[in-house]
């Protein structure tokens, strides 16, 4: 436990005292998140926006009619209860709800969106117009608060500095320790192979939990963002996301001996995660192919579990789908990591 200490606090003194490093690693969401609440406000969008669910129901007369309507637009989803938190964010203005035979349609209104009364009477108006027989109608009302863009975005750019420090924080750090020499003169120490990838993997979870932590806590007091779940379950969800990253450096640096070529495989790797993690935007309507290409990459788990507590208020027990994933990726990259690494 001793030579685990050291290291992790030789790695931790490493990254603090590098202050170039440390103050990117802090700045770098701000900076994103300013420059997209800012740049990207105004854009046009839909005059309405409705939740259907199940999505089957879309062909329905009723909404084949609606859709006629311009400035409206129909987003289709299989779970009601996500249509319900979409109108919860003001993400959408009314949520239709259809039974499995379409006699009866649940439709759901925002009391805090004048848009959404809107849309409800021109639904009744469009109903109103069907022949005989007419849809069985059933009113909700609920009560949300609006979902800002930057709101949105924070729990995206928290996964992606989680990424960044993660895979470069480790794999880079030991292609260097390996090109200068430092993992030659440790191999003569007696120092095993896991002890060593064990203290990297401590060292850098600490500083991206505390990183993060300290990103949420600017975003609270700058951009008065709201933290809806659990401060425990983030804690720890931080850490399986962190994990995961942080044991697929390690199988980048196993063998690796150039920094060049480190840093053009973490780039090969981290900028499609970017894209096709859902950071910048929703992949809802995206083709099947890229929605399956996402789940094969970590970092969109980190982001749908970041957002689902950050945003939705869910807990780990929900999440236990993303939290199983994550630790099969640190499981798996660890033993493959531990198999490949090489001293010299």
């Amino acid at each position: 436990m001793r030579k685990l200490w050291a290291l992790i606090v030789a790695r931790n003194k490493e990254f603090y005292r590098d202050r170039s490093t440390l103050a990117w690693t802090l700045l770098f969401p701000f900076i994103v998140l300013a420059g997209f609440t800012y740049g990207y406000s105004g854009r046009q969008e839909p005059l309405l926006k409705l939740s259907v669910s199940p999505a089957s129901a879309i062909e329905t007369p009723a909404l084949r009619l609606l859709q006629a309507t311009p400035g409206l637009q129909l987003l289709p989803m299989e779970d009601a209860a996500r249509a319900a938190r979409k109108l919860e964010h003001f993400e959408s203005d009314l949520s239709l709800e259809f039974s499995a035979d379409g006699q009866r349609l649940a439709y759901s209104f925002n009391r805090g969106s004048e848009k959404g009364k809107l849309a409800e009477r021109l639904l009744l108006d469009t109903l109103a117009r069907l022949p005989e027989p007419r849809p069985r109608v059933e009113p909700r009302a609920l009560t949300g608060r609006p979902l800002r863009y930057a709101d949105w975005l924070l729990p995206g750019l928290l996964a992606m500095n989680i990424m960044f420090g993660s895979m470069f924080g480790v794999g880079y750090v030991i292609v260097r320790y390996r090109k200068n020499g430092v993992l030659k003169r440790l191999r003569a120490t007696p120092l095993s192979a896991f002890l060593f990838l064990t203290a990297q993997v401590a060292s850098r979870l600490l500083l991206m939990v505390v990183t993060s932590l300290l990103v949420i806590a600017g975003a609270l007091l700058l951009i008065g963002f709201r933290q809806q779940g659990s401060w425990f379950d983030l804690l720890l969800f931080l850490g399986l996301g962190s994990a995961a990253m942080i044991s697929l450096g390690l199988v980048i640096a196993a063998r690796i001996s150039s920094e060049e070529v480190a840093d053009g495989v973490l780039n090969l790797m981290t900028w499609p995660m970017i894209f096709l993690s859902g950071i910048w935007f929703s992949l809802e309507g995206a083709n099947s192919w890229v929605l399956f290409g996402a789940k094969l990459m970590p970092l969109t788990h980190v982001v749908n579990g970041l957002r689902a507590i950050m945003i939705d208020g869910a807990g780990l027990g929900t999440l236990l789908p993303q939290c199983g994933i994550l630790l099969g990726f640190t499981g798996v990259f660890t033993l493959l990591a531990s198999a490949l690494f090489r001293w010299r």
